[in-house]
């Protein structure tokens, strides 16, 4: 029987299951059952219960990435036996099967079904991995991040061409916190937190992070950024994107780089500080050159009006006499604006924002406040800038994947560039994700529904992608010079994975 017909055969079987359940309970027992269960260990099947790494190391392969590693990255003057790719992918498939730290590496280590899978006699212990991570100094880190943009591009060549209409490329900084004492290069961030203080560099299309920097809990955020946005922006030329924007708060603005960037035809969008100077220059705006922005789009209710819930948070500020805070409005316009650093003028647009201010029952006055926005867009219209910088806030999500999901932005190991190399190959993992998705087919009559499953893999939280497509239990078998997977149980997502193996097999880049 085919796979396609065996696994809508199975999903009937559980769907006449599961409505044949919704009944009556006439016994009054507990419908889980209460028998007792008995545990034999089995001395001819094997299996792992994280089937889908084998789809994920096929297409690191036909991606070249291994090779990529070895030829860009040289770490180690005897292989004993492992290569420096090795020991990359071996922390970066700890991250992807759900491992949050080094020593993770020690339960795959020890179970032989998952060496099978992988075809390997043994992977590195967390010691050699550890070790491993100690030996990089800077220009390794980046060579390894090269290596990992050239299987980058290599995904990013098979995509559509409307694909490739505006690579939006943002920056923002995160605060690693750790309890060690001996950590090289740790320092007090401005929250009195010890720790580091990563820089991250992605494109907002794919939610992918392009280049990672470690530094000090100390520096300030926009350390080192300009000459990554300026790689990043590289990277995407090279890649066939037509357009770059690049994004960052108010600390990313660096205007001693406006100039350089706006003569390569690349758009920024930056938040400005809100300073007295800018100020001044809004409050002399005149009140017919402010438009109203409104946020969401009207439409029409086609059904019964929802009632909206009560605000509880709200209620118990306005209860016990808080200071109570709301948005009345808000309102856009723009002014010229040339940068003490810039040789030529740029377009500032703000945003102004009038906030209701009470404190129990009583209004106090009301309060005015300034956002500002500096851009080399001079054709998009005021409230559109607001809203794409506003999207910006989309990273933070990414950020929170890379420090929750993913567990990559850590402090693992003793020294800075350590701790750097670790969260570089850690971050892997979530790029494999986004490769994964990205070289899902989507071709013939089901192409909206091909997309629309592709959308949802590329934006799906990490913990989610690990329970729909790696989270497979499989019995592996070994046929000739073929590792064969036997799938023991088929989740709601088996037959967008099938048709993702599918297409990743004969894949020659």
């Amino acid at each position: 029987m085919k796979k396609a017909q065996l696994i809508r055969k199975r999903k009937r079987q559980l769907k006449r299951r599961l409505k044949k359940a919704v009944r009556n309970n006439s016994t009054g027992q507990p419908t889980l059952s209460q028998r007792i269960a008995k545990y034999e260990v089995s001395d001819r099947i094997r299996a792992i219960g994280h089937g889908g790494i084998g789809a994920i190391n096929n297409m690191v392969s036909r991606l070249g990435l291994p090779e990529a590693i070895n030829d860009e990255l040289s770490l180690l003057k005897y292989h004993v036996p492992y290569m420096e790719s090795d020991h990359v992918l071996n922390i970066a498939y700890n991250s992807l099967l759900g491992g949050t730290c080094l020593e993770d590496i020690e339960l795959r280590r020890n179970d032989e079904n998952h060496l099978d899978a992988l075809g390997a006699e043994s992977i590195p212990d967390p010691t050699t991995a550890g070790d491993f991570c100690r030996r990089f100094e800077d220009s390794h880190i980046d060579d390894m991040m090269n290596a990992f943009n050239q299987a980058r591009l290599k995904v990013w060549s098979r995509q559509a061409d409307d694909f490739f209409d505006k690579a939006v490329i943002d920056a923002d900084g995160t605060p690693v916190t750790t309890l060690g004492e001996c950590k090289d290069g740790m320092d007090i961030n401005y929250k009195g937190d010890w720790g580091y203080a990563p820089l991250l560099i992605s494109l907002a299309n794919t939610k992918e992070p392009l280049f990672l920097f470690n530094r000090s809990g100390n520096r300030p955020s926009h350390e080192g950024a300009a000459a990554y946005l300026d790689r990043a922006g590289e990277l995407c030329e090279r890649a066939g994107f037509k357009r770059v924007l690049l994004r960052g708060d108010t600390d990313f603005t660096q205007t001693a780089f406006l100039d350089g960037w706006d003569d390569r035809k690349w758009q920024f969008v930056f938040g400005r500080d809100s300073d007295k100077y800018a100020r001044k220059k809004a409050e002399e705006l005149a009140d017919d050159e402010w438009v109203r922005l409104e946020r969401r789009e009207t439409h029409a209710v086609k059904t019964t009006p929802r009632e909206k819930p009560v605000k509880v948070k709200e209620e118990i500020v306005r209860l016990r006499n808080y200071k109570n805070v709301t948005l009345e409005f808000e309102d856009v316009s723009e002014f010229n604006w040339k940068p003490t650093k810039c040789k030529r003028e740029y377009r500032m647009v703000v945003l102004r924002k009038r906030i209701l201010v009470s404190k129990g029952e009583e209004l106090l006055l009301p309060d005015i406040r300034y956002f500002f926005y500096i851009t080399n867009d001079w054709k998009t219209n005021a409230r559109s800038i607001v809203l794409a910088a506003n999207q910006r806030c989309n990273q933070e999500n990414l950020i929170q994947q890379l420090k929750g999901g993913v567990k990559a932005l850590h402090a693992p190991v003793n020294s800075l560039n350590a701790n750097w190399a670790y969260m570089v190959m850690s971050s892997l993992a979530w790029s494999l994700k986004a490769w994964f998705a990205l070289l899902m087919p989507v071709v013939g009559r089901w192409r909206d529904r091909h997309e629309r499953q592709r959308e949802e893999i590329l934006h799906m939280e990490f913990k989610n992608f690990l329970n729909s497509f790696i989270r497979i239990p499989c019995q592996i078998l070994e046929k000739g010079r073929r590792i064969i997977y036997r799938i023991l149980s088929c989740p709601p997502e088996i037959d967008v994975f099938l048709r993702a193996v599918d297409a990743m097999v004969p894949l020659r880049l």
